[in-house]
C-alpha cells in the first residue's frame, strides 16, 4: 500500500480488522507499510465514532443559488455576528441551504463583503477584561441571585452522532461563540430538534468524562411525562449570546464544581402557560431579542440532559 495516498474504505477496514486481532499499532504499520500515525488515526476514529470512512458532505453545493446569495448578502450587511460559524448557522436557518463555513466565506469574498463583528467583538472583550472591579460588579454582592451563577448561553448544534455501543447517548458538537466548538454528551433528544438547530446550554459545569469523551456543556430541555423538547432561544439570537433572568442580579461563576446550584433552583424553573421559560415568574431571555421557550410544552419542568440521566 502506498504511503502518500488517501486510504480506501477497504484499507481502513483491514487496519481495524488487524486491531481487533490484537495486533499492535507498530505491527499493523509494518504489515501494511503504512505510517504509524495513519494507523493510529484510523483506529482512534473507529473507537470514537464507530466508523472508518469519512462522513459524506451531505450534498453541500459549491455555488449558491441566486436567492440564497441574496439571503446571505442581506444577513452580512444588516447584522453583526460573533463568528463565521454563527453567520453560517443563521444563514442555514434562514435559507434552508446546507453549506460549509468555507462556502460562506468564499461567497462573501466574491460579493466584496467582509464578515463584520469579529474585530469589534474582540475589542469589546478586551475592554471588559480591563474594567476594574467596582460598581459594575456590584451584582456579585449579597443581593446576587443564586440562579444567576448559571452560565446559560445560546448554542448552535453543528453535528450530532450516536456514541458507539450505546442505545441513547449522543455526542454533539456545539458552537457557543468560542474559538472552537464544545463537545456535549447527552441522552436521546429528537435529533431533528438538534441537528443544525439552536439551543440553550449550561456552560460552566465542570466537564465530565462520558464513555471516554469530555462533555463540556449540558443541553437545557423542557420535560413533561410524555415527551422532551429542547429549550429554544429567541429568533435572532446568535451562538454565545448570554441567557439571563429578567430583573435578577448577578454574574455567572467561572466554573461550578458540581450541579448543587442547579439542584437548588431547578424546582422553580418551569415554562408558563405560553411555553415561556421562567424562574419564579421571571422570564429567561436574551437581552433585546426576546424570551426562551419550548415548542409546545407549557407548565412543565426545565431539566438538564446529562450524559446518562436527565
Amino acid at each position: 500500500m502506498g504511503r502518500s495516498r488517501e486510504l480506501s474504505d477497504f484499507q481502513r477496514g483491514i487496519v481495524v480488522g488487524c486491531h481487533m486481532c490484537k495486533k499492535t499499532l507498530r505491527e499493523i504499520a509494518n504489515l501494511l507499510n503504512l505510517p504509524r500515525s495513519t494507523v493510529s488515526n484510523v483506529v482512534l476514529q473507529w473507537k470514537r465514532e464507530g466508523r472508518t470512512c469519512p462522513l459524506p458532505r451531505c450534498g453541500r453545493p459549491h455555488i449558491l443559488k441566486e436567492e440564497h446569495r441574496q439571503v446571505l448578502e442581506s444577513l452580512a450587511q444588516e447584522h453583526t455576528f460573533p463568528s463565521l460559524q454563527a453567520l453560517t448557522c443563521e444563514f442555514q436557518r434562514a435559507s434552508g441551504a446546507k453549506v460549509s463555513k468555507a462556502t460562506v466565506s468564499r461567497e462573501l469574498r466574491e460579493m466584496g463583503l467582509r464578515r463584520r463583528g469579529s474585530t469589534e467583538g474582540k475589542a469589546r472583550e478586551r475592554k471588559k477584561a480591563q474594567l476594574p472591579s467596582g460598581p459594575d460588579n456590584a451584582a456579585d454582592g449579597p443581593n446576587k441571585a443564586e440562579v444567576s451563577r448559571l452560565d446559560l448561553r445560546v448554542g448552535c448544534i453543528i453535528r450530532t452522532m450516536q456514541l458507539p455501543e450505546t442505545d441513547n447517548l449522543y455526542l454533539r458538537h456545539v458552537d457557543v461563540g468560542e474559538a472552537h466548538p464544545r463537545t456535549v454528551v447527552s441522552e436521546c433528544v429528537p435529533v431533528n430538534q438538534l441537528q443544525n438547530g439552536m439551543a440553550v446550554l449550561l456552560c460552566n459545569l465542570k466537564p465530565t468524562q462520558v464513555r471516554g469523551v469530555a462533555s463540556q456543556a449540558v443541553v437545557v430541555c423542557v420535560r413533561s411525562p410524555d415527551k422532551v423538547e429542547v429549550l429554544s432561544p429567541p429568533n435572532g439570537a446568535f451562538p454565545g449570546d448570554r441567557v439571563t433572568f429578567r430583573g435578577l442580579l448577578g454574574k455567572p461563576d467561572r466554573e461550578l464544581d458540581s450541579a448543587q446550584v442547579w439542584d437548588k433552583v431547578h424546582a422553580d424553573l418551569r415554562t408558563d402557560g405560553q411555553c415561556v421559560a421562567t424562574y419564579k415568574g421571571a422570564p429567561l431571555e436574551v437581552a433585546g431579542k426576546g424570551a426562551c421557550r419550548a415548542e409546545t410544552l407549557s407548565d412543565c419542568e426545565i431539566v438538564l440532559t446529562h450524559g446518562g440521566a436527565a
